[in-house]
């Protein structure tokens, strides 16, 4: 998640001050289920300000401090738009569970098989906070992101499913093994029609060519 994004997505819709953000941002996500740190949205609005995305106002209230405001500027929105019309890769693939599954395969002291159970049982947990969660959230953004999170975590259940039934397969293909390097020249292309004399093969000393043309 792009906090920056988020922020800029927000001002889009009317000028904020930190406090407000921060505020509205829980209103969308639900404060529990996605935690921002609200030294967080100010970091992120001073490097924002910085790159000309949003421009910062004082407006003096009665009995108190100066309060910033914060608007969007133009270079903003364009960068608002940007990110709304591109996609967002999936990450699943840096996955620490299945890294620890394959270090453990080779590793003596470790048990894969354990793992796979601990990881199980935590998944198991998980997915039912999450789900008595969803049972009692009214705002349909925040049940729509359980609903994906809960999604996600039941597919990593049958994951760990198909993993523990090929473990002894994956035993015995250990991932750590490095390829030695390979050796020799290239082989050369074939240079193009037109182009610079063909260079003569070179010979070993048993007077066999190391390459051809």
């Amino acid at each position: 998640m792009s906090v920056r994004h988020a922020i800029l997505g927000l001002l889009a819709q009317q000028p904020r001050h930190g406090y407000e953000l921060h505020g509205a941002f829980q209103a969308i996500v639900g404060g529990s289920l996605w935690p921002l740190n609200p030294a967080q949205i100010y970091t992120t609005l001073g490097r924002l300000e910085e790159a000309g995305m949003v421009v910062k106002t004082a407006i003096r209230r009665m009995g108190g401090p100066d309060q910033h405001i914060f608007e969007l500027t133009g270079t903003g929105r364009d960068e608002l738009d940007r990110w709304y019309a591109e996609g967002v890769h999936s990450t699943h693939q840096r996955d620490e569970v299945f890294l620890k599954i394959a270090l453990a395969l080779a590793d003596e002291r470790a048990d894969a098989g354990s793992i796979v159970r601990v990881q199980r049982a935590t998944l198991y947990r998980d997915l039912h906070e999450l789900t008595t969660r969803r049972n009692d959230v009214q705002v349909l953004a925040q049940a729509l992101l359980l609903d994906k999170a809960i999604m996600h975590i039941e597919a990593d259940l049958r994951w760990l499913e198909m993993v523990e039934a090929r473990l002894h397969e994956m035993r015995r293909l250990p991932a750590t093994d490095i390829p030695p390097p390979r050796r020799g020249r290239p082989p050369r292309t074939a240079p193009e029609r037109g182009g610079a004399q063909t260079r003569q093969p070179e010979e070993n000393r048993k007077g066999t060519p190391t390459w051809q043309s």
